[in-house]
């Protein structure tokens, strides 16, 4: 038997422009950068939330070969959790006094959600999971 994990340790996005991205990430969401890492092969900025436990990594590879597409293998989308319908509320109207184009909030079978997407088209959520019997 493996091992059990622990969580999500962190996320690492390839971007088209890593300091557009670092620049986004920290106006929209609150992400601040605490790690560069430049080299011949891409430019890389470790962010974090002010939780302390969100890590996002945003790489602009010197050879990156297109946008981003979701119809390929890989990320689909990326769905940040927030704690009440509340506070997905005060985010839809954070994101429109922004500028951020955004869905309107859609309740789901597993709670309501509020779509957006980043400077590369990347699909992004703010999520309430309101599961009717709680995952194990």
């Amino acid at each position: 038997m493996a091992p059990p994990v622990t969580g999500l340790s962190h996320l690492s996005l390839s971007v088209t422009d890593r300091d557009k991205s670092v620049q986004w990430y920290g106006d929209v969401l609150g992400f601040t950068p605490f790690y560069v890492q430049d080299d011949d092969r891409w430019l890389e900025t470790i962010c974090i939330l002010a939780d302390g436990l969100t890590v996002l990594g945003l790489v602009q590879h010197r050879d990156a070969a297109g946008p981003f597409d979701h119809r390929r293998a890989g990320l689909d989308h990326l769905s940040f959790a927030v704690a009440d319908r509340a506070a997905l509320e005060d985010w839809h109207a954070r994101l429109v006094d922004l500028g951020v184009t955004c869905s309107p909030i859609a309740d789901t079978p597993f709670g309501p959600v509020l779509c957006f997407r980043d400077p590369d088209d990347v699909q992004l959520e703010l999520f309430v999971l309101e599961p009717a019997d709680p995952p194990r």
